[in-house]
């Protein structure tokens, strides 16, 4: 899984997610891969805002198989609101998207 190298982002992640935790996100995939080498096809992010005033926001990254949750802190470049996403990938590109447009 996500080792095609075809990476797309809907339009809603490209209106709403600032492009520096974008990447931060595709990265915390590729060390999944690398530490675990075992990657479930859809990844979940869940952003929340911990700190408006300095654009500090808090990643959930979670998948269901193996089962795998970690946290990190992060001060994105720019304000962002709080969503969830889904990264899919279905063997011929991977694909990131909010969750409400899944």
């Amino acid at each position: 899984m996500f080792d095609n190298g075809n990476r797309y982002v809907s339009r809603g992640i490209n209106d709403e997610i600032p492009i520096d935790l974008q990447i931060f996100m595709w990265q915390l995939i590729e060390e999944l891969k690398d530490i675990t080498g075992d990657v479930d096809y859809l990844q979940v992010f869940t952003i929340s805002t911990i700190d408006e005033s300095e654009n500090k926001v808090r990643i959930i990254h979670s998948q269901e198989v193996p089962e795998y949750k970690k946290i990190w802190m992060f001060k994105a470049s720019e304000p962002c609101n709080d969503e969830k996403i889904f990264v899919i990938d279905d063997g011929t590109h991977s694909t990131m998207l909010l969750a409400d447009e899944y």
